[in-house]
């Protein structure tokens, strides 16, 4: 048998585009190095009624073999495994084994279920339940690659096309293996794109094992960038057999091909979906409003908006909370900057706790504009506040963090330090700053920083000297997901 691109099968070492497998051993005499940086990992198996006892067993100790070449642990990669018929039952989840030999066991005493085909079901569990935190995958924000490998022998008896769109969108990579009797069109369907490199047929269970042998072949290969002094300033990307260098955004590669300049001009070149979250409450007074819209504007600047650049957003908040414009709203600048000019001011309360509550549960929703998060678009939210809340922010706050939302607080006057901290991802001295007074937001410093960096330095957002948004770039690098 011959591996087919656009359709072959059962697995991996867990390749994907981005990703080296963790395969150490020799293959005839030749020693491959494959790695691996964290990955989380839920096999989907299907155990319905047309997969007959042996060739459950060829299944499950395929899990085994693959498992046996990962580096799994709490800090690695993990591992979990849900089988499915007319029902998804849950083998072991992300957080249940970290060893090898706990995993064999659990996957050798699974009992199949030997009912119908249900795929679309199955897909549904992995993203609502197997790669929740709660059940051990790594938040969002940790860029930890999600990967499911569906495996099944038939035609799903429900609709798969539909829930396999969600579960890509909510950034998890789909695999699709198909054995014997597969249906393509189906396989098609679930897997992520390129589809050559996701969609996987075995002609017989007899030859999985082969199969697997082929595909960790054609898919690992020694890193280059690990094997030798690379010596790129920014990013080193390996090819078979060699290397080549990569500059982070707003850069450009020198005459050297390693080392990397500036290209000047605006330091928001990165494409982010950014939501400033700003403080209409009455002690903010009427024009201070007005200096906290000038400050908005200041940052708008620094940024290269467009459809498919960096979206800005803007939420006001007093007692309630109230969408000024989406990401999706306005597409230039000058657009931006003249609806903010024209929000009116709020006053009342400080209900920051809903403020989050509302910017997680739909500015970064993708009805507003929000790109997918299979898109690798970093999610900014800048919050503005000048006092204490008067609201419980800790669960918002910690839900906004870990629906991989990248948080910066501000505070000005009566603003409390001990919330500014809460709201602010980690690091936190480079995620919050504080001022005395509106006049002086404009010299706003990190705390921990005395220094007021230059706006193309590229680590802080919010160096309020020049309204810094440099991290736009850091974010988005290419290899973000990668941790």
């Amino acid at each position: 048998m011959s591996p087919q691109t656009a359709g072959d099968t059962f697995f991996f070492c867990f390749c994907s585009a981005t990703t080296f497998c963790g395969f150490t051993g020799q293959w005839e005499g030749t020693a491959l190095k494959c790695r691996t940086g964290p990955l989380d990992i839920v096999f989907v198996i299907d155990s319905s009624r047309s997969v007959r006892p042996f060739e459950f067993e060829t299944m499950r100790r395929f899990m085994i073999d693959i498992i046996g070449n990962l580096d799994v642990g709490p800090n690695a990669t993990r591992v979990g495994v849900i089988q499915y018929s007319s029902q998804v039952q849950n083998i072991f989840s992300l957080k249940t084994f970290f060893t090898r030999a706990d995993m064999e066991r659990a996957i050798n005493s699974i009992i199949p279920l030997a009912q119908g085909t249900m795929t679309g079901l199955a897909i549904q569990y992995a993203m609502n339940v197997a790669f929740s935190t709660q059940e051990g995958a790594r938040p969002p924000h940790k860029r930890i690659p999600r990967i499911a490998i569906i495996v099944t022998d038939g035609r799903p008896q429900d609709r798969v096309t539909e829930v396999a769109t969600q579960a890509r969108n909510a950034g998890i990579e789909i695999y699709a293996v198909g054995i014997q009797r597969a249906d393509m069109n189906s396989l098609r369907a679930m897997a992520s794109p390129p589809l050559e490199e996701h969609v996987f047929l075995v002609e017989s269970f007899e030859l999985i094992q082969q199969f697997a042998k082929q595909f960790q072949d054609k898919l690992c290969g020694v890193d280059m960038c690990m094997e030798r002094e690379h010596g790129c300033q920014h990013t080193c990307i390996s090819t078979p057999g060699s290397f080549y260098c990569e500059c982070n955004p707003g850069y450009k590669l020198n005459a050297d091909s390693k080392t990397c300049s500036s290209e000047g001009g605006s330091c928001g070149a990165g494409h982010v979906d950014l939501v400033m979250v700003i403080d209409g409450s009455k002690s903010v007074r009427p024009q201070n409003f007005e200096l906290v819209k000038q400050f908005v504007n200041r940052i708008v600047d620094l940024l290269e908006v467009s459809p498919h650049g960096t979206r800005v957003g803007l939420v006001q908040y007093s007692s309630r909370v109230r969408t000024e414009f989406p990401l999706n709203k306005y597409h230039s600048k000058d657009e931006i900057k003249k609806a903010v000019m024209d929000v009116e001011y709020m006053e009342k309360g400080t209900m920051t706790g809903l403020a989050l509550k509302h910017m997680v549960e739909h500015s970064f929703s993708e009805l507003e504009g929000a790109r997918p998060l299979s898109h690798n678009i970093p999610r900014i939210g800048l919050v503005f506040t000048d006092g204490r809340s008067q609201d419980d922010i800790s669960e918002w706050a910690r839900r906004a963090k870990e629906s991989g939302i990248v948080m910066f607080a501000v505070g000005v006057g009566k603003a409390v330090e001990e919330e500014l901290r809460e709201i602010a991802s980690e690091p936190v001295e480079q995620h919050f700053s504080y001022s005395a007074d509106f006049t002086t937001m404009t010299h706003l410093e990190s705390k921990g920083e005395t220094e007021i960096r230059s706006p193309c330095e590229c680590e802080a957002l919010v160096q309020f000297q020049t309204n810094t948004v440099a991290i736009l770039q850091s974010l988005t690098e290419k290899n973000i997901l990668l941790g």
